[in-house]
């Protein structure tokens, strides 16, 4: 019976592409219109097939990374773009849809990350092994959307870029009091200190992070300008010239959005300026899909803006600039996942095979995602007065030395 309402399921979905399943009794079925090389996927038992009508979005995930399904003709990148690019409601069958349904109803509730629980969801994913990070990232460990000015950009090049862009956005000027919410290692800070002669506090929930930034700032001789603290962003206090914060509002949770946003404006000065820079859901809000926020991003969400902007407005701040970036995730994923491969045999030393493939599923599900799905990066300009920022946007520009 399983057998049977998948074959009709993946009749209705996958509209476009090529697709040929070999099924676990040694049938073989074909999907899509034809055009384009075909895929051949196999399924290796019963419970899979069963799993993939049930739970769809959990069970693909998890069926590449047990191996109960492998590719035989093609590669992971291929498949979760196909997937991604058919991806309507209208392929699903009525229990599927309740499922969906229920998980966007029941968001808030699966994000209501707390303190403690907001320290649980770290340590799963950012306390890893330091060594996984530097076999795939930049040298500065840049674990955010880089900034390609040149598609030819090297990945340290981009990353440099989008550092860049978003100081001048803060319109960073020496002494300035800056503080980084989810500073990660802590190559922001480094470099608002170092470039722009700032004052900088980060602020983490990670401890690998946060022994990692405060070693790498003392080693740099920049321990007098940069300071790192493990904490909550609910738990700071003082007066801040600047605030930024880059790839860590996806942790926020839709329940503290305006709590956030709050405590963004209350430590602000009365002529700062905040940059929030996050991945965003180009669409009407989603649920995050079951198999991120099992095994990577626990408690993680894509917000809209639509989500964003309430908060905002009724946090008392000025939305000054609104940027949304297109493809840039794309590329940085493909240097990631580039990476990610050339050193596979290092990362499966530290961890696994299973572990390989997990990550490998997450990377390719990310970067197709931002090829053929909604997803982008925005990057919010905040201000507490209305003047705080040029009225015109030439001075993200100009050469550096003139701001």
């Amino acid at each position: 019976m399983w057998q049977r309402v998948l074959d009709l399921t993946l009749r209705r979905m996958l509209r476009k592409g090529s697709l040929e399943v070999r099924y676990p009794d040694g049938s073989s079925h074909r999907y899509g219109d034809g055009l384009g090389a075909c895929l051949l996927v196999q399924l290796h038992d019963n419970a899979t097939v069963r799993h993939l009508v049930l739970n769809p979005e959990l069970a693909l995930g998890e069926a590449y990374m047990n191996g109960a399904l492998t590719i035989e003709t093609g590669d992971l990148q291929a498949l979760l773009g196909l997937i991604v690019a058919n991806r309507d409601d209208a392929g699903r069958l009525v229990w599927q849809r309740l499922l969906i349904g229920a998980r966007i109803a029941l968001r808030r509730f699966a994000q209501n990350n707390v303190a403690g629980r907001s320290r649980r969801n770290v340590a799963h994913h950012y306390d890893l092994s330091d060594d996984l990070y530097d076999l795939f990232l930049d040298a500065d460990r840049q674990y955010s959307c880089a900034y390609f000015r040149d598609p030819d950009d090297t990945l340290e090049q981009a990353q440099a870029n989008k550092k860049h862009h978003i100081a001048r956005k803060l319109r960073i000027a020496p002494g300035m009091r800056v503080l980084d919410i989810g500073c990660g290692w802590g190559g922001m800070a480094r470099m608002l200190a170092r470039d722009y002669d700032a004052h900088v506090l980060g602020v983490t929930l990670s401890k690998q992070q946060y022994a990692h930034a405060a070693a790498i700032a003392d080693r740099e001789g920049l321990s007098d300008r940069v300071t790192h603290q493990l904490c909550d962003y609910r738990d700071v206090s003082g007066a801040f010239d600047r605030i930024v914060s880059v790839g860590m509002f996806e942790h926020v949770g839709l329940p503290n959005y305006n709590i956030y946003f709050k405590t963004i404006r209350d430590l602000l000065t009365p002529d700062g300026i905040a940059l929030i820079h996050s991945i965003g859901w180009t669409a009407t809000p989603d649920a995050t899909n079951p198999w991120i926020a099992k095994y990577i991003f626990p408690g993680g969400y894509i917000p809209t803006m639509s989500e964003v902007m309430r908060a905002v407005e009724k946090s008392h701040l000025w939305t000054a600039d609104v940027e949304v970036w297109r493809l840039h995730y794309a590329h940085t994923l493909r240097h990631w996942i580039d990476r990610f491969e050339m050193n596979v045999d290092k990362i499966r030393a530290l961890y696994d095979d299973r572990f390989v493939r997990m990550w490998r599923f997450y990377l390719t599900a990310c970067e197709q995602t931002f090829l053929h799905g909604r997803q982008a990066v925005f990057q919010f300009q905040l201000s507490r007065r209305i003047d705080a920022v040029p009225l015109a946007r030439d001075y993200l520009y100009q050469p550096r030395n003139t701001q």
